[in-house]
């Protein structure tokens, strides 16, 4: 009505902004949904322009629109309640394309996300309990990421929920004992209410370690109404198995990479690219800034990696197949705006946004993965994929360490903080194994190394025995063997294997004379 009224509305350009971030123009991308609410906002404030939309406007028809599914009449609308829910997911999803469309405008803060997670928990009905846990979480969300906050949360929830059915006597955390944890350690590995199913060690592990930490934390701290003392130690944590390094073996690697060249999305080939020869969690792949490539002074491509689970930035080689698909992006990238690092916080023009949003791993990687699994028949006999994005990085790794590389070097490629992290990749392979041991027990295999069939032969010569002889005794010297009976001087004898001193043409130093000396007297 306002546009036959020749009003200017500003959707025409908003449309055509919309164009430039990749969708498909009002025909497709840009649906009839979007002019929708678009309408509805500007009937509802009286403003005639698409320039005067912000946060509270989109919050408020969001908030009417749930209100809307409560009527006991919305079936007398749109035929059915169902067919109303129907309705109101396209109306959200139009929503959050005008919120994305509006961020890169400028005019609204809140940035772009897909429905976020409901993290509300139920009330565990004991208010000293939650205050506790209330005020734990707060002072962990300064320095945690949000989603290790919701898994802190869920665990302490588990565990209050089991408390308060388990021990209704219980008010508080000072009530808590050693005993009323390790009763919940063993409710964790049984079938229960609280668990359908029995966790994993990795799961029972995780749960207890976090709450090995809580119990810490609250008593350092002193705060009311907690325990006296920490009422985990690190020996109560089931032990998790070790486990050797999860590469990808040769055969089916090329075969997966052939089926990754050949995938349509370029967003999802370039994350797998990356992950291949980076060896880069999948974090921190998604997080890359768009100008994360440039090159060492001899031309060699070279990765930015942003900081991730080690809060460190860090620079590594790249082979060219993951550059070319990295400028392929770099050349078709419309983000006018951008985006808060999800890490971070600040403010970044990141590589994976398409449309105005950043893309997630889930569609990057698992996704990605499982297209390419199914066309190489990597598949198990469920039709689940059998490589995961993590065993890359596993198969990084383990090619660096078989082919030579040095420990600081893996460290730097993969971002381990301690040398125990990367020295995994360190073992000696299944490879390395099967050929050391075919050297020595396979067929025709020498015993004690290339001389060992001239010895076995009787075939040495006289020169070589006498060489022997004359060498015998200064190589014992020369590693510090003292030629003295245990009887005459252990203590001397302990004295120079321990400094590592020269016995010198059959005399010792004078400092071991002395020590001899001194060793003879007692």
């Amino acid at each position: 009505m306002l546009e036959v009224l020749g009003l200017d509305t500003g959707f025409a350009r908003l449309v055509e902004e919309a164009v430039t971030l990749g969708y498909g123009g009002e025909s497709g991308g840009v649906s009839y949904m979007l002019r929708w609410v678009v309408s509805r906002i500007l009937l509802n404030t009286g403003k005639l322009s698409v320039d005067h939309i912000g946060d509270s406007q989109i919050a408020e028809l969001t908030r009417a629109l749930h209100a809307f599914s409560e009527r006991p009449d919305v079936a007398l609308f749109h035929g059915s309640a169902q067919q109303y829910q129907h309705d109101l997911e396209s109306c959200l999803s139009a929503l959050y394309t005008l919120r994305v469309l509006l961020h890169h405008r400028g005019q609204v803060s809140q940035e772009p996300r897909k429905r976020p997670r409901s993290t509300t928990q139920p009330s565990l009905g004991r208010p000293r309990l939650e205050i506790v846990i209330a005020r734990y979480l707060a002072a962990r969300r300064l320095d945690s990421e949000p989603t290790t906050v919701e898994t802190i949360e869920l665990s302490l929830r588990r565990f209050g929920v089991w408390l308060v059915a388990r021990h209704p006597e219980i008010n508080s955390f000072g009530e808590v004992t050693r005993e009323h944890v390790l009763e919940f350690a063993q409710a964790l590995s049984v079938t229960s209410p609280l668990s359908p199913r029995p966790l994993g060690v990795a799961a029972r592990r995780l749960t207890l370690s976090i709450l090995k930490v809580f119990f810490q934390e609250i008593w350092r701290q002193g705060s009311p109404d907690v325990p006296d003392r920490p009422l985990l130690e690190s020996g109560d944590l089931p032990e998790l198995p070790a486990r050797v390094p999860r590469f990808i073996p040769a055969e089916e690697l090329a075969r997966l990479m052939e089926a990754i060249r050949g995938l349509e999305c370029p967003y999802q080939q370039a994350a797998l690219l990356i992950a291949r020869w980076s060896g880069a969690r999948r974090s921190e792949i998604r997080r890359l800034p768009l100008d994360c490539l440039d090159a060492y002074p001899d031309g060699t491509p070279r990765l930015r990696i942003p900081a991730g689970k080690s809060k460190k930035e860090r620079v590594i080689p790249l082979n060219e197949e993951a550059p070319g698909a990295i400028r392929e992006l770099q050349a078709s990238h419309r983000q006018e705006r951008g985006l808060r690092d999800p890490k971070t916080g600040i403010v970044t023009r990141l590589l994976f946004v398409r449309r105005g949003h950043l893309l997630s791993s889930e569609y990057l990687f698992e996704d990605g993965l499982s297209i390419a699994c199914r066309q190489a028949g990597l598949v198990s006999a469920d039709a689940k994929p059998t490589i995961t994005a993590h065993r890359f990085r596993h198969s990084v790794g383990t090619q660096l360490a078989e082919r030579g590389a040095k420990l600081h070097t893996i460290m730097k490629v993969l971002g381990h903080q301690s040398p125990r992290m990367a020295i995994v990749y360190t073992h000696i392979s299944d490879a390395e194994v099967l050929k050391d041991y075919q050297a020595a027990l396979g067929p025709g295999a020498l015993i004690a190394g290339p001389m060992a069939e001239t010895l076995q032969s009787g075939r040495l010569s006289a020169s070589d025995i006498d060489w022997l002889k004359s060498n015998f005794l200064k190589t014992a010297l020369e590693l510090g063997h003292c030629l003295r009976l245990p009887q005459q001087a252990f203590t001397l004898r302990r004295y120079c294997c321990r400094q590592q001193k020269r016995c010198i043409g059959g005399r010792l130093p004078a400092r071991s004379r002395l020590v001899r000396i001194r060793a003879e007297r007692r």
